[in-house]
């Protein structure tokens, strides 16, 4: 069976995302001062940012129900009416109980 390709729509382009990756180096220079030390005590924050992703998926189900009426002509299951798989009366819903 020959089937049609999917239409492809036009492509969306986005803006383009700029990131700046910034190093740092950190250099040591001591400082003696006579009869004189300067204690410098240095507060660092690291912000951490994380970016958690979570997927889902979901699966789609369809059922379909037909009323076929009556079974074939005689001597079918519409000669003496509908029976289910146990040898019982079909109710509206399957075999009856």
């Amino acid at each position: 069976m020959h089937r049609r390709p999917n239409q492809v729509l036009p492509t969306v382009m986005h803006p383009t995302k700029c990131c700046t990756v910034n190093n740092f180096s950190t250099y040591e220079v001591p400082h003696v001062h006579p009869q004189h030390t300067t204690v410098v005590n240095n507060q660092m924050y690291q912000h951490k940012h994380y970016f958690p992703q979570s997927q889902s998926m979901v699966d789609s189900v369809s059922h379909q129900h037909f009323n076929c009426g009556q079974g074939p002509g005689p001597g079918g299951p519409g000669a003496t009416g509908p029976m289910g798989p146990m040898g019982g009366p079909m109710g509206p819903f399957g075999p009856g109980r």
